[in-house]
């Protein structure tokens, strides 16, 4: 199924057209080259992180070169990331939720003793 560009689309209905492209290519058969297990799916998570790293690695980039290769590497995060919650059962809208809820109630500039 290729990627519709209608409206705005919600987290649940990125998932499905995320496992819709992977199913197309045939990642989630037990013969893939490329098995969707959490252990892979977090390995290419924390790769594809670390090519958003990589954008700053020697210092800023200029800001007319940055938006494109920025926004394509955090799509690939986010992809993986929604592939990873799908996969193991987390409802990533209610974790995202419940994080935020738990970091208001969170202090990070106090002093350590």
């Amino acid at each position: 199924m290729p990627y519709n560009r209608g409206m705005p689309k919600t987290l649940a209905e990125l998932t499905a057209e995320m496992h819709a492209f992977v199913a197309a290519k045939g990642w989630y058969g037990p013969d893939s080259r490329r098995p969707q297990t959490p252990r892979n799916i977090a390995a290419s998570l924390a790769i594809e992180a670390a090519e958003v790293l990589e954008l700053y690695q020697w210092g800023e980039p200029d800001p007319a070169d940055l938006p494109d290769g920025l926004a394509g590497e955090l799509a690939d995060v986010a992809l993986y990331l929604m592939q990873l919650a799908s996969v193991t059962g987390i409802d990533l809208e209610q974790a995202i939720a419940a994080k935020l809820r738990l970091n208001y109630g969170r202090q990070w500039d106090e002093p350590t003793s």
